[in-house]
Order: structure tokens, then sequence, then C-alpha cells
């Protein structure tokens, strides 16, 4: 099995305050998504000549009041896999919930013992639907 580290992502109540805090750290912007769609925005921010390691900074733009209540605006650990359906079979093995199953081939949530939130991406494209995956339900909140 092969990982790979991809982020930390945060939720900020005010996108150019965090930025500044983050700047003032040394951090600089290294991308942006504006989702007019979803009313969000995505600013990944990372040492100089360390894109690899970025905060993500997750700007809900008509505010977090829909958020659990233990988020403590920390939002989820991000991993790359090399096969998401294998990673959550291995998972699921072990005892641990799959809160939002890999039902597109490409996205799964699971939760630490702690409670904190851990997105698995499949690295490259998404893999086919596959079952028990495709129908699966989601479980609790990631």
């Amino acid at each position: 099995m092969t990982i790979r580290y991809l982020h930390t992502m945060v939720r900020v109540l005010d996108l150019e305050k965090s930025m500044a805090f983050y700047r003032l750290l040394g951090l600089e912007e290294t991308r942006r998504h504006d989702s007019e769609k979803g009313r969000f925005s995505l600013v990944f921010m990372a040492p100089p000549g360390q894109p690899e390691c970025p905060v993500e900074l997750t700007w809900n733009w008509d505010g977090d009041s829909g958020l659990p209540s233990d988020s403590r605006h920390f939002g989820h650990l991000a991993y790359a896999v090399d096969d998401i359906y294998a990673t959550c079979a291995a998972l699921q093995a072990q005892g641990v919930v799959i809160n939002r199953p890999p039902r597109d081939g490409h996205m799964a949530f699971v939760r630490s013992p702690d409670n904190v939130s851990v997105e698995l991406l499949q690295a490259g494209e998404a893999l086919p639907p596959a079952e028990p995956w495709a129908s699966m339900p989601n479980t609790g909140h990631w």
C-alpha cells in the first residue's frame, strides 16, 4: 500500500485575515479554487519551495452555521492512495467505519479514534464505480 500526504484543511471565518496570518508565518498562496455553485473558496498556502506541504484554507461564503459542533474549524487531513477501494476495504476489515464511501471511485472519508476527519483520494484518475462502494450510504458525518 502506498500513501502520500496531500494537505491539512482548516475552515476560516475571514479569508483575508487568515491569509494575512499565514503570510506572516512565511507561507505563500500556491493555488486557489473559487466555487460559485458551492459558494466556497479553497486557498492553498505553503512555505516557499514546499508546495507539497500546504494548508488548505476553506472559506464558506455564507458562513459556517451548518457545521457539526465538533469541527472547531479543523477540517481534515488528506492523503492520496494508490487504490481507494483496496485501502477502504483494508481499513474496514480493521473495524474502521467508512463515513463517506468511495462511490465515485475517487474520494472517501474516515475518522481517526480521536474524531479527526481523514480524506482519502484516489491517486490519478478515479476508478470505475464498483460494489459494495457504489451503493453504500454515508455513515455519520466527516
